[in-house]
Protein backbone atom coordinates (compact mmCIF):
# COMPACT_ATOMS: atom_id res chain seq x y z
CA UNK A 1 0.00 0.00 0.00
CA UNK A 2 0.91 3.52 -0.54
CA UNK A 3 1.72 6.13 2.21
CA UNK A 4 -0.92 9.03 2.31
CA UNK A 5 1.64 11.41 1.38
CA UNK A 6 3.90 9.27 -0.83
CA UNK A 7 5.68 12.07 -3.49
CA UNK A 8 5.35 15.15 -0.61
CA UNK A 9 8.61 16.69 -0.62
CA UNK A 10 9.27 18.35 2.94
CA UNK A 11 12.22 20.88 3.70
CA UNK A 12 12.37 20.51 7.55
CA UNK A 13 14.58 23.74 8.84
CA UNK A 14 12.56 23.56 12.45
CA UNK A 15 14.97 22.57 15.16
CA UNK A 16 14.49 21.38 18.78
CA UNK A 17 10.56 20.24 19.59
CA UNK A 18 8.16 21.75 17.65
CA UNK A 19 8.73 22.15 14.16
CA UNK A 20 10.35 18.29 14.37
CA UNK A 21 7.52 17.33 15.91
CA UNK A 22 5.69 18.02 12.38
CA UNK A 23 8.35 17.08 10.32
CA UNK A 24 8.31 13.64 12.04
CA UNK A 25 4.12 13.36 11.67
CA UNK A 26 4.34 14.04 7.85
CA UNK A 27 7.63 11.34 7.48
CA UNK A 28 5.32 8.57 8.97
CA UNK A 29 2.68 9.32 7.05
CA UNK A 30 4.79 9.06 3.99
CA UNK A 31 6.46 12.32 3.03
CA UNK A 32 10.40 12.41 1.83
CA UNK A 33 11.36 14.91 4.83
CA UNK A 34 14.64 16.61 4.58
CA UNK A 35 16.19 17.77 8.20
CA UNK A 36 18.52 20.90 7.32
CA UNK A 37 20.78 21.56 10.09
CA UNK A 38 23.87 24.05 10.87
CA UNK A 39 27.07 22.80 10.82
CA UNK A 40 26.78 22.13 14.49
CA UNK A 41 24.06 20.14 14.27
CA UNK A 42 20.94 20.60 15.34
CA UNK A 43 21.30 21.54 19.27
CA UNK A 44 19.13 18.65 20.73
CA UNK A 45 21.60 15.74 19.07
CA UNK A 46 23.52 16.02 22.24
CA UNK A 47 20.62 17.07 24.49
CA UNK A 48 20.84 14.24 27.90
CA UNK A 49 22.99 11.97 25.32
CA UNK A 50 25.27 9.59 26.95
CA UNK A 51 28.78 7.88 26.05
CA UNK A 52 28.59 10.07 23.18
CA UNK A 53 25.64 8.64 21.73
CA UNK A 54 22.75 10.94 20.29
CA UNK A 55 20.28 11.88 22.26
CA UNK A 56 16.92 9.79 22.45
CA UNK A 57 15.52 13.11 22.94
CA UNK A 58 16.74 13.97 18.97
CA UNK A 59 16.26 10.29 17.85
CA UNK A 60 12.65 10.35 18.71
CA UNK A 61 11.53 13.60 16.73
CA UNK A 62 13.56 13.48 13.70
CA UNK A 63 13.34 9.36 13.08
CA UNK A 64 12.57 8.74 8.94
CA UNK A 65 14.16 12.22 7.72
CA UNK A 66 16.86 12.54 5.95
CA UNK A 67 19.52 14.95 6.34
CA UNK A 68 22.03 17.59 4.94
CA UNK A 69 23.81 20.43 6.48
CA UNK A 70 23.68 23.91 5.19
CA UNK A 71 25.30 27.00 6.61
CA UNK A 72 22.91 29.58 5.82
CA UNK A 73 25.53 32.43 7.08
CA UNK A 74 27.00 32.01 3.59
CA UNK A 75 25.60 32.82 0.34
CA UNK A 76 26.20 29.13 -1.25
CA UNK A 77 24.14 27.96 1.86
CA UNK A 78 21.02 30.40 1.17
CA UNK A 79 21.41 29.99 -2.47
CA UNK A 80 20.89 25.88 -1.83
CA UNK A 81 18.09 26.07 0.68
CA UNK A 82 16.05 28.45 -2.10
CA UNK A 83 17.33 25.56 -4.83
CA UNK A 84 15.39 22.99 -2.68
CA UNK A 85 12.76 25.26 -1.83
CA UNK A 86 11.60 25.75 -5.23
CA UNK A 87 11.30 21.69 -5.38
CA UNK A 88 9.51 21.27 -2.23
CA UNK A 89 5.70 20.96 -1.27
CA UNK A 90 5.99 21.90 2.37
CA UNK A 91 9.15 24.21 4.40
CA UNK A 92 9.13 24.14 8.20
CA UNK A 93 10.42 26.30 10.50
CA UNK A 94 10.55 27.93 13.80
CA UNK A 95 12.70 30.57 13.82
CA UNK A 96 11.42 33.72 15.72
CA UNK A 97 9.68 35.64 13.17
CA UNK A 98 11.59 38.05 11.10
CA UNK A 99 14.82 35.86 11.40
CA UNK A 100 14.62 34.10 7.92
CA UNK A 101 13.40 37.42 6.42
CA UNK A 102 16.77 39.04 7.17
CA UNK A 103 18.56 36.01 5.76
CA UNK A 104 16.96 36.53 2.10
CA UNK A 105 14.66 33.06 3.46
CA UNK A 106 11.11 34.00 4.59
CA UNK A 107 8.18 33.37 2.58
CA UNK A 108 8.09 36.40 0.37
CA UNK A 109 11.13 34.80 -0.99
CA UNK A 110 10.56 31.22 -1.02
CA UNK A 111 7.15 31.76 -2.35
CA UNK A 112 8.80 33.49 -4.78
CA UNK A 113 10.75 30.72 -6.23
CA UNK A 114 7.60 28.80 -5.48
CA UNK A 115 4.18 29.70 -6.05
CA UNK A 116 2.74 26.09 -5.15
CA UNK A 117 5.09 25.90 -1.76
CA UNK A 118 3.15 25.49 1.37
CA UNK A 119 5.50 26.97 4.46
CA UNK A 120 4.44 26.27 8.29
CA UNK A 121 6.06 28.56 10.87
CA UNK A 122 5.68 28.16 14.36
CA UNK A 123 6.29 30.45 16.98
CA UNK A 124 5.39 31.86 20.55
CA UNK A 125 3.50 34.69 19.51
CA UNK A 126 2.50 34.48 16.05
CA UNK A 127 3.90 36.25 12.91
CA UNK A 128 3.07 39.59 12.98
CA UNK A 129 1.42 40.21 16.71
CA UNK A 130 3.18 42.96 18.82
CA UNK A 131 5.21 40.49 20.49
CA UNK A 132 6.31 38.88 17.77
CA UNK A 133 10.07 39.31 19.15
CA UNK A 134 9.64 37.43 21.88
CA UNK A 135 11.78 34.35 22.07
CA UNK A 136 9.00 31.15 23.78
CA UNK A 137 9.74 27.94 24.96
CA UNK A 138 7.51 25.62 26.32
CA UNK A 139 7.75 27.11 29.99
CA UNK A 140 7.35 30.51 28.66
CA UNK A 141 3.63 29.74 26.81
CA UNK A 142 2.47 27.70 29.74
CA UNK A 143 3.26 30.72 32.01
CA UNK A 144 1.70 32.94 29.41
CA UNK A 145 -1.02 30.78 28.46
CA UNK A 146 -2.62 30.68 31.85
CA UNK A 147 -1.66 26.90 32.37
CA UNK A 148 1.18 27.31 35.23
CA UNK A 149 -1.10 29.83 37.79
CA UNK A 150 -2.95 26.52 38.32
CA UNK A 151 -0.26 24.43 38.90
CA UNK A 152 0.81 23.05 42.72
CA UNK A 153 2.98 25.74 44.43
CA UNK A 154 6.24 25.21 45.52
CA UNK A 155 7.96 27.58 48.32
CA UNK A 156 4.68 29.77 47.26
CA UNK A 157 5.19 30.18 43.96
CA UNK A 158 3.99 27.79 41.01
CA UNK A 159 6.07 25.27 39.07
CA UNK A 160 6.28 24.48 35.56
CA UNK A 161 4.51 21.44 33.56
CA UNK A 162 6.86 18.43 33.82
CA UNK A 163 6.53 18.10 30.26
CA UNK A 164 6.98 20.48 26.93
CA UNK A 165 3.22 20.50 26.30
CA UNK A 166 3.38 23.73 24.25
CA UNK A 167 5.36 22.31 22.04
CA UNK A 168 3.82 18.92 21.32
CA UNK A 169 0.16 20.31 20.91
CA UNK A 170 1.92 23.03 18.75
CA UNK A 171 3.62 20.23 17.20
CA UNK A 172 0.49 18.59 16.23
CA UNK A 173 -1.19 21.60 15.08
CA UNK A 174 1.23 22.42 12.38
CA UNK A 175 0.87 19.15 10.90
CA UNK A 176 -2.57 20.12 10.42
CA UNK A 177 -2.50 23.22 9.10
CA UNK A 178 0.56 21.62 6.51
CA UNK A 179 -2.47 19.22 5.42
CA UNK A 180 -4.98 21.51 4.85
CA UNK A 181 -2.91 23.80 2.90
CA UNK A 182 -1.79 20.92 0.84
CA UNK A 183 -5.33 19.97 0.51
CA UNK A 184 -6.41 23.68 -0.86
CA UNK A 185 -3.33 23.85 -3.03
CA UNK A 186 -4.37 21.26 -5.01
CA UNK A 187 -7.58 22.90 -5.59
CA UNK A 188 -6.55 26.34 -6.54
CA UNK A 189 -2.67 25.57 -7.64
CA UNK A 190 -1.49 27.94 -4.74
CA UNK A 191 0.66 27.63 -2.00
CA UNK A 192 0.45 29.53 1.60
CA UNK A 193 2.38 30.49 4.53
CA UNK A 194 0.71 28.90 7.83
CA UNK A 195 1.46 30.77 10.55
CA UNK A 196 0.99 29.07 14.12
CA UNK A 197 1.39 30.64 17.20
CA UNK A 198 2.30 28.35 20.45
CA UNK A 199 -0.11 30.28 22.51
CA UNK A 200 -2.83 30.18 20.67
CA UNK A 201 -2.32 26.06 20.56
CA UNK A 202 -2.13 26.12 24.26
CA UNK A 203 -5.57 28.05 24.66
CA UNK A 204 -7.54 26.19 22.50
CA UNK A 205 -5.91 22.44 24.17
CA UNK A 206 -7.07 24.00 27.53
CA UNK A 207 -10.11 21.67 28.69
CA UNK A 208 -11.02 24.83 31.99
CA UNK A 209 -10.22 27.78 28.67
CA UNK A 210 -13.72 28.11 28.21
CA UNK A 211 -15.02 28.16 31.52
CA UNK A 212 -12.14 30.39 32.95
CA UNK A 213 -13.10 32.88 30.22
CA UNK A 214 -16.77 33.49 31.38
CA UNK A 215 -15.62 32.75 35.17
CA UNK A 216 -16.58 36.24 36.04
CA UNK A 217 -14.75 35.84 39.11
CA UNK A 218 -11.97 34.57 36.96
CA UNK A 219 -11.65 37.25 35.09
CA UNK A 220 -11.36 39.63 37.61
CA UNK A 221 -8.83 37.76 39.25
CA UNK A 222 -4.98 38.57 38.87
CA UNK A 223 -1.67 37.11 40.03
CA UNK A 224 -0.22 40.39 38.84
CA UNK A 225 -0.33 41.58 42.98
CA UNK A 226 0.79 45.14 42.70
CA UNK A 227 1.82 45.32 46.57
CA UNK A 228 4.81 43.36 45.56
CA UNK A 229 7.69 45.52 46.02
CA UNK A 230 10.81 43.74 44.93
CA UNK A 231 11.71 40.42 42.69
CA UNK A 232 12.94 37.43 44.30
CA UNK A 233 13.65 33.30 43.17
CA UNK A 234 12.22 31.01 45.58
CA UNK A 235 15.43 29.10 47.88
CA UNK A 236 16.20 26.34 45.92
CA UNK A 237 18.05 25.21 42.82
CA UNK A 238 16.96 25.28 39.15
CA UNK A 239 16.57 22.62 37.05
CA UNK A 240 15.69 23.88 33.47
CA UNK A 241 13.96 26.80 34.68
CA UNK A 242 13.74 29.37 37.28
CA UNK A 243 10.46 31.19 38.84
CA UNK A 244 10.74 34.66 40.35
CA UNK A 245 8.41 36.52 42.55
CA UNK A 246 8.52 39.57 40.88
CA UNK A 247 6.78 42.67 41.07
CA UNK A 248 3.24 42.33 40.07
CA UNK A 249 3.52 38.73 40.31
CA UNK A 250 5.47 35.54 39.57
CA UNK A 251 7.30 34.96 36.38
CA UNK A 252 9.17 32.12 34.88
CA UNK A 253 13.06 31.90 33.27
CA UNK A 254 13.73 29.45 30.79
CA UNK A 255 17.06 28.02 31.18
CA UNK A 256 19.50 25.89 32.96
CA UNK A 257 21.09 27.65 36.02
CA UNK A 258 24.68 27.68 33.58
CA UNK A 259 22.95 29.10 30.82
CA UNK A 260 21.25 31.67 33.30
CA UNK A 261 24.29 32.81 35.08
CA UNK A 262 26.73 33.28 31.80
CA UNK A 263 24.18 35.30 30.51
CA UNK A 264 23.73 37.78 33.27
CA UNK A 265 27.51 37.52 34.05
CA UNK A 266 28.49 38.48 30.12
CA UNK A 267 25.53 40.55 29.05
CA UNK A 268 24.43 42.10 32.59
CA UNK A 269 27.86 42.55 34.07
CA UNK A 270 27.16 41.03 37.05
CA UNK A 271 30.50 39.82 38.91
CA UNK A 272 31.56 36.32 39.58
CA UNK A 273 31.84 36.11 43.47
CA UNK A 274 33.43 32.58 43.79
CA UNK A 275 36.51 32.76 45.83
CA UNK A 276 39.52 31.73 44.30
CA UNK A 277 40.13 27.91 44.74
CA UNK A 278 36.64 27.35 44.79
CA UNK A 279 35.23 23.85 44.59
CA UNK A 280 32.43 22.98 42.26
CA UNK A 281 29.57 23.25 44.78
CA UNK A 282 30.86 26.54 46.81
CA UNK A 283 31.00 27.96 43.18
CA UNK A 284 27.17 26.88 41.82
CA UNK A 285 26.21 28.44 45.49
CA UNK A 286 27.98 31.73 45.32
CA UNK A 287 26.55 32.44 41.48
CA UNK A 288 23.27 31.07 42.52
CA UNK A 289 23.25 33.90 45.65
CA UNK A 290 24.42 36.48 43.21
CA UNK A 291 21.55 35.37 40.94
CA UNK A 292 18.92 35.79 43.73
CA UNK A 293 20.54 39.31 44.56
CA UNK A 294 20.53 40.53 40.78
CA UNK A 295 16.86 39.88 40.63
CA UNK A 296 16.76 41.40 44.16
CA UNK A 297 17.20 44.58 42.89
CA UNK A 298 14.79 45.34 40.67
CA UNK A 299 12.25 47.50 42.36
CA UNK A 300 9.59 47.19 38.95
CA UNK A 301 8.58 44.57 36.72
CA UNK A 302 9.51 46.79 34.29
CA UNK A 303 12.74 47.36 35.50
CA UNK A 304 13.02 43.45 35.56
CA UNK A 305 12.03 42.49 32.04
CA UNK A 306 14.46 45.32 30.79
CA UNK A 307 17.14 43.32 32.62
CA UNK A 308 16.30 39.92 31.55
CA UNK A 309 15.69 41.21 27.87
CA UNK A 310 19.37 42.64 27.93
CA UNK A 311 20.53 39.45 29.37
CA UNK A 312 19.07 37.94 26.54
CA UNK A 313 16.82 35.44 28.56
CA UNK A 314 13.38 34.10 27.74
CA UNK A 315 10.72 34.71 30.57
CA UNK A 316 6.67 34.31 30.98
CA UNK A 317 4.32 36.05 33.00
CA UNK A 318 2.08 33.53 34.89
CA UNK A 319 -1.34 34.89 34.47
CA UNK A 320 -4.82 33.35 34.62
CA UNK A 321 -6.28 32.34 31.56
CA UNK A 322 -8.89 35.23 31.61
CA UNK A 323 -5.68 37.65 31.26
CA UNK A 324 -4.11 35.60 28.84
CA UNK A 325 -7.41 35.68 26.42
CA UNK A 326 -6.97 39.17 27.02
CA UNK A 327 -3.70 40.25 26.33
CA UNK A 328 -2.12 41.77 23.58
CA UNK A 329 -1.39 38.22 21.35
CA UNK A 330 -5.21 36.87 21.26
CA UNK A 331 -6.49 40.34 21.25
CA UNK A 332 -4.48 40.73 17.85
CA UNK A 333 -5.16 37.35 16.52
CA UNK A 334 -8.62 37.23 17.57
CA UNK A 335 -8.19 33.94 19.27
CA UNK A 336 -11.66 34.12 21.28
CA UNK A 337 -14.54 34.02 19.98
CA UNK A 338 -17.83 34.92 21.41
CA UNK A 339 -21.33 33.67 20.61
CA UNK A 340 -25.05 34.20 21.58
CA UNK A 341 -27.13 31.52 23.17
CA UNK A 342 -30.16 31.50 23.70
CA UNK A 343 -29.08 29.95 27.83
CA UNK A 344 -26.51 32.00 27.79
CA UNK A 345 -23.25 34.09 25.70
CA UNK A 346 -20.02 31.96 25.94
CA UNK A 347 -16.31 31.81 24.47
CA UNK A 348 -14.34 29.21 22.28
CA UNK A 349 -10.89 29.56 21.51
CA UNK A 350 -10.07 29.24 17.88
CA UNK A 351 -7.66 26.97 16.35
CA UNK A 352 -3.97 28.22 16.26
CA UNK A 353 -3.70 28.21 12.72
CA UNK A 354 -3.98 31.41 10.23
CA UNK A 355 -3.21 30.83 6.58
CA UNK A 356 -2.26 33.64 4.25
CA UNK A 357 -4.83 32.51 1.27
CA UNK A 358 -7.85 31.02 2.94
CA UNK A 359 -10.47 31.17 4.81
CA UNK A 360 -10.00 29.16 8.63
CA UNK A 361 -11.46 29.49 12.30
CA UNK A 362 -14.39 27.83 14.40
CA UNK A 363 -17.52 28.12 11.77
CA UNK A 364 -20.40 28.54 14.09
CA UNK A 365 -21.71 27.81 17.13
CA UNK A 366 -21.63 24.02 19.03
CA UNK A 367 -24.85 22.84 17.18
CA UNK A 368 -28.18 21.20 19.31
CA UNK A 369 -28.39 17.71 18.79
CA UNK A 370 -29.59 16.62 15.69
CA UNK A 371 -30.22 20.40 14.51
CA UNK A 372 -29.01 19.99 11.20
CA UNK A 373 -30.22 16.33 10.24
CA UNK A 374 -32.29 17.17 7.09
CA UNK A 375 -29.81 19.50 5.34
CA UNK A 376 -27.09 16.76 6.30
CA UNK A 377 -29.82 13.89 4.61
CA UNK A 378 -29.93 16.14 1.88
CA UNK A 379 -26.23 17.88 0.68
CA UNK A 380 -24.81 14.14 1.51
CA UNK A 381 -27.16 11.97 0.17
CA UNK A 382 -29.66 13.71 -2.33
Amino acid sequence: MSAPLDGVKVLDLSRVLAGPISGRMLSDLGADVVKVEPPAGDVTRTYGGRGGREAAYFRQQNAGKRSIVIDFTTEDGRGLVLDLAARADVVLENFRPGVLDRLGLGWAQLSAVNPRLVMMSISGFGQDGPERSRAAYAGVIHAESGVTARTPKRDGLPTDLPISMADVVTGLHGAIGVLAALRHRDATGFGQHVDVAMLDAMLVCDDFAADALDDDRLARESPLDESASTARVAARRPSRAEMIDAPGGPMIVMGEFKWIWKSINERAGVADPTPPGADLDTKIACRYAAWQEWVASFQTREALTAGLDRANLAWGNVVTTATAAAGPTATHRRSIVEFDDPLGAYSVVQSPWRFSNATTGVRGPAPRQDEHRAEIIDEWLG
